[in-house]
């Protein structure tokens, strides 16, 4: 069973329900106005004719039969209607119609006992009969067969019966139609979610002008597409960059093994060319390293079990390698400002992440600088922690900030240094890992700033 005919059954059964309470709850309450409506009328009928009887003056009992038939001629009876009055002592003084059966409501009486001033209303196979003491005097009993209520009753089962089953019917149409259209959409949706594959990621789907839910979930889905896409080309350009980047040495080392093994060099020249196959090699190894970490740092999730690290430290430790490792470098540390409260400066991070990370960013510093100097700005507040690596060179542009942090991309600048292009990118994706952000400003005259920025908890 599928979602919309579920959800047009449970629409179609929900609505039956509701008929069915309101057909019941109106059929309760007619029967008992109806019943409450015919207990009156007994009740008057009798009440009349004791009345009648009752003001007839005494010597003149034998004007009260014709009288009270007379009466009974002229007004609305109900139907088979029989009226007995009885003495106290159970004697039928009159009954009403005189070729009714007497003993009916005599029997009734003879078999009830009453108060005097009691009302009682019940039934008597289908007769519903009022019987009452008045005065203690006279017993008046009153039946009828409620020939017309019942046909009401069975009439008005009837209609809420066909006005069931005509609703249900209407209902389940109705509940169809409506979540066909109301589906429509998201089976328009599943169509074009169903072209859509890794070889089409730049085609969407229709959104629409609204925000309603459907909308909602095409717009998600446009956005999912477009983050897939953008990863997927990252990757072809990941992958297409780094095969070029390892065929270059590869065939340098080759040509050059194949021009030793055809010609006779001597020890100096032997020794030249290990140098520079060492040297082609050792390139290798680092950028075997950095494609390692690059895909690496992708997996790791585990930021909320970190420790807990002062930032100067890592950075004092860091600058005191990048002295070892960069010849040369003229490296300062300094603080834009003294925290008053050293957890300022103590953020959540991996160790060992973060070396790498300020160590790309110095060395990176270290290479395009005109002076060989790098300076390293610490800036903590209670809200933010931010850290500037600032180094005097040549402004990049506006296209080539922009690529700054895409994978083997290498600025105008790069001509006279070896590199791949890695690591601002593997820069940007440690700040990120730690929650941070990672971006570059131009400042005068010649001053370029990278700047980390970590929020405080």
């Amino acid at each position: 069973m599928n979602l919309k005919f579920r959800l047009a059954a449970l629409y179609t059964l929900f609505v039956g329900l509701i008929i069915v309470i309101i057909s019941f709850s109106f059929y309760y309450y007619f029967s008992e106005y109806q019943s409450s409506s015919l207990n009156r009328s007994l009740r008057d009928e009798g009440i009349v004719f004791y009345n009648q009887y009752t003001t007839v003056k005494a010597g003149h009992k034998d004007s009260v039969f014709p009288m009270l038939r007379s009466f009974n001629i002229r007004r609305k009876a109900l139907s088979k209607e029989q009226v007995t009055l009885l003495d106290i002592n159970k004697k039928v003084l009159y009954f009403e119609p005189d070729t009714g059966n007497v003993e009916l409501n005599a029997g009734i009486i003879k078999n009830f006992p009453l108060n005097s001033g009691e009302e009682h209303y019940f039934q008597s196979g289908d007769r519903k009969v009022f019987v009452t003491l008045l005065d203690d005097k006279y017993y008046v009993a009153v039946s009828v067969i409620d020939k017309y209520g019942i046909e009401s009753l069975g009439l008005l089962r009837l209609i809420l019966m066909g006005l069931l089953i005509g609703g249900l019917i209407l209902t389940a149409f109705a509940s169809f139609f409506f979540v066909n259209a109301a589906f429509k959409p998201l089976a328009s949706l599943s169509m074009q979610m169903q072209l859509t594959t890794e070889t089409n990621l730049t085609s969407r789907v229709h959104e629409g002008k609204g925000n309603d839910e459907i909308q909602q979930i095409a717009r998600n889905f446009n956005g999912m597409l477009e983050r897939l896409n953008q990863s997927f080309e990252s990757q072809k350009s990941f992958v297409h960059h780094a095969s070029h980047e390892l065929r270059t040495p590869l065939t340098t080392m080759l040509s050059q093994t194949e021009i030793a093994l055809s010609k006779d060099f001597d020890l100096d020249e032997h020794r030249a060319l290990l140098e520079s196959l060492r040297e082609d090699q050792v390139g290798m190894i680092e950028l075997t390293n950095s494609l390692l970490l690059l895909s690496q740092y992708e997996k790791i999730q585990s930021y909320s079990k970190w420790p807990q690290l002062r930032i100067d430290e890592v950075l004092y430790e860091t600058i005191g390698s990048a002295r070892k490792m960069l010849p040369g470098v003229d490296i300062s540390l300094d603080f834009a400002n003294i925290p008053e409260d050293e957890n300022e400066l103590v953020i959540q991070g991996n160790d060992a992440l973060l070396k790498v990370g300020f160590t790309n960013l110095i060395k990176n510093a270290w290479q395009y600088s005109a002076d060989k100097k790098v300076k390293v700005i610490i800036d903590a507040t209670p809200d933010y922690m931010k850290v500037y690596v600032e180094n005097n060179g040549k402004h990049l542009s506006t296209s080539e900030i922009e690529k700054l942090k895409v994978p083997f991309f290498r600025g105008s600048n790069a001509a006279h240094v070896k590199g791949f292009g890695l690591g601002l990118s593997i820069v940007q994706r440690i700040i990120s890992l730690h929650h941070g952000s990672f971006d570059y400003t131009a400042l005068k005259p010649s001053v370029n700033r990278f700047t980390i920025y970590f929020r405080q908890k």
